[in-house]
């Protein structure tokens, strides 16, 4: 079902704008239009223009939110805004210096592990650093090069050069090490190794010692600055658990003040020629049931004028969509959803959804002891994650249970329990057929509904034209009714019924342009090009027989579903061995398991399909605009 709406109008003095939102956009769930466009034929309106004075204390208050470890504090009642502000100064000035402190020692452990990886590769160097970049006839070049030269430096060039190369560390790709060159030939050696992409790395003058001692205490200066943030750190998170309270509440108090400024964007404002008070005005949607409260407050309030109206043409914006549906329907509305909401004045498919999905899945997937595990499993995970999906799952299960009944099958044995109808491989034909008459019950309803839609639409076109319309309903049933009295071999009716019947519903289907025209009144009825029409419209009729039978045609598939799940089952009991009378249990185990999962899986994908495709496509639309209410209440 959809839930009926209330066009609202909201005006009182600008000054009170802010009581009004807090009092009563809070309490009722409105849905806001912009009130400059929703009464854009209203003279000398002006947008309501301020600039939200809350907006940069919130973003300090969020920052300080996130850092609490624990956010599930029960706040108190929201604070006056200037108090809440004030507090949120003064819990940021409490953490200014821990957090000054925490930023200088970030620096310098940034600077110890820049340190840490210059020096690291040469750790194997046995030589204490500082004789080394002290050397005064010898050159030093530490660096790396990348494997492939290294190896042509090996080969060709090493033994060739007045260098000493010291190999300190590899990997895949590189060779870190250091070569020493005497002072006169460093010009030439260094354009060698250049030209062996040696890349050359300055270590810095505040290394001590040799390479791994340099290491090792860079590493400890970078352990004592991480447990010097880390007490500062604990320190900070004390600040705020002593002062977690009150920071949730100012934050609260921040967020609201600041959602209830925000509503100014979609208010208009205006002034009375005689007074100098300026008025604000808000526009949306009410709920049918809230509005006999919602006036009565309104009513007792003397700064609040509210208009309630029915939902009328005049009104601009498209009338939200809020469905309201039983509870074993409402996991369905995740189908609709996917598809499209219901427009306001569309049937809501929901409970249409509900109760054909799982008939359809239950004949397709009918086994007792399977159905049992999709509900029970279904359930268990509705109960723990509150899962949509979950929840349709184990109403699946429930009428695949049903149908296990019906066709006398528990976990693919069929001798256990006797058959309420018939097993589905030992009546192929029965099945098929059966399959396919209840598409045609469901081709017919979804017709039906279409012409309901179009009612509540006053779409005489879409009514009275429409191959899903009255003239195709009227000859599809009459299709399917001939179908049926040749197969029972009774006489078929007179040549005057079937041209009624056949011949006018089509020529309303052929004809639905210019017939349009003549009920919308336009002035030009045919198109300028006839025989264009006429060559395209017999294309399109003979299109459109050709869906109605492979539409049915496509129903099939239940009753080939059903027949595939009996036979994969039969080929689980035949690998058991249950044929020969020692079935193996892990083979049937495991057979199940495999035949719920992807079996289960296919199947609900495919009345998915039918529910889309062959239903849904012949009544419903989908373009609904979601009810979205106004509420402060929303999580950070």
């Amino acid at each position: 079902m959809i839930e009926k709406m209330k066009f609202v109008t909201i005006t009182g003095p600008k000054r009170d704008f802010d009581r009004v939102v807090g009092m009563y956009l809070n309490k009722y769930s409105i849905h806001l239009e912009n009130a400059l466009a929703e009464l854009s034929s209203v003279h000398e309106l002006k947008p309501f223009i301020e600039t939200n004075p809350y907006k940069d204390t919130l973003a300090k208050s969020e920052q300080l939110v996130k850092r609490l470890k624990n956010k599930d504090i029960q706040a108190s009642a929201l604070m006056p805004p200037d108090k809440a502000g004030e507090t949120i100064e003064a819990i940021g000035k409490e953490l200014e210096v821990p957090e000054a402190a925490i930023k200088e020692l970030i620096a310098e452990r940034e600077h110890y592990t820049e340190l840490i990886n210059q020096i690291e590769p040469f750790r194997n160097l046995d030589f204490d650093i500082k004789k080394i970049l002290d050397l005064k006839f010898i050159n030093f070049r530490f660096g790396r090069i990348a494997r492939e030269y290294y190896n042509k430096f090996i080969k060709y060039v090493r033994d060739n050069l007045n260098s000493i190369f010291y190999e300190c560390n590899s990997d895949r790709e590189y060779v870190w090490g250091v070569y020493f060159v005497p002072t006169s030939l460093s010009v030439k050696v260094d354009a060698v190794y250049a030209s062996m992409h040696f890349e050359r790395i300055f270590l810095s003058y505040e290394f001590e010692g040799t390479p791994e001692e340099a290491y090792r205490t860079c590493l400890s200066a970078r352990n004592t600055l991480n447990n010097s943030i880390l007490r500062l750190n604990e320190q900070i998170n004390g600040l705020l658990a002593e002062r977690s309270e009150e920071l949730i509440t100012a934050h609260n108090s921040l967020f609201a003040y600041s959602s209830n400024f925000e509503v100014r964007k979609l208010a208009a404002c205006t002034r009375e020629k005689d007074k100098d008070e300026e008025f604000y005005i808000l526009c949306g949607w009410l709920p049918e049931k809230d509005e006999q409260n919602f006036s009565e407050e309104t009513g007792k309030d003397p700064d609040v004028y509210c208009i309630i109206e029915d939902v009328r043409k005049s009104v601009g914006a498209k009338v939200p969509t809020r469905l309201k549906n039983p509870r074993i329907f409402k996991p369905f509305e995740m189908f609709v959803r996917m598809y499209g909401l219901p427009a306001y004045n569309e049937v809501d498919p929901t409970s249409f959804v509900a109760i054909t999905y799982s008939i359809i899945f239950g004949i397709m997937f009918g086994d007792v002891g399977q159905g049992l595990c999709l509900a029970i499993a279904g359930y268990l995970i509705y109960k723990l994650k509150k899962s949509s999906l979950a929840a349709i799952i184990s109403v699946a299960g429930v009428f695949s249970t049903l149908a296990g009944f019906i066709y006398g099958s528990v976990f693919g044995f069929e001798h256990i329990i006797k058959p309420l109808w018939m097993s589905p491989m030992e009546n192929v034909m029965t099945i098929l057929l059966t399959s396919v008459g209840f598409g045609v019950v469901l081709i017919l309803i979804s017709m039906l509904l279409n012409i309901i839609n179009s009612i509540k639409e006053k779409n005489l076109s879409r009514l009275l034209f429409d191959t899903n319309g009255l003239p195709g309903l009227i000859f599809y049933g009459a299709a399917i009714a001939c179908v049926l009295l040749a197969f029972t071999g009774r006489p078929m009716p007179a040549v005057f019924i079937l041209i009624l019947f056949f011949a006018v519903p089509l020529l309303f289907i052929f004809f639905k342009e210019p017939l349009s025209h003549i009920v919308e009144k336009k002035a030009h009825i045919f198109p300028e090009h006839k025989a264009m029409f006429f060559l395209e419209n017999f294309f399109e009729l003979f299109e459109v027989l050709l869906s109605y039978v492979t539409n049915t045609i496509s129903f099939l598939r239940i009753g080939a579903f059903a027949l595939s799940h009996a036979a994969m089952m039969g080929v689980v009991m035949l690998l058991s061995g249950a044929e020969t009378g020692s079935s193996n249990i892990v083979v049937i185990v495991l057979g199940n398991i495999i035949v719920i999962a992807m079996e289960g899986l296919v199947a609900g994908i495919q009345v998915l399909r039918l529910e889309y495709y062959e239903m849904f496509s012949r009544f419903y639309k989908g373009t609904g605009k979601e009810f979205k209410p106004y509420n402060i209440n929303k999580s950070i």
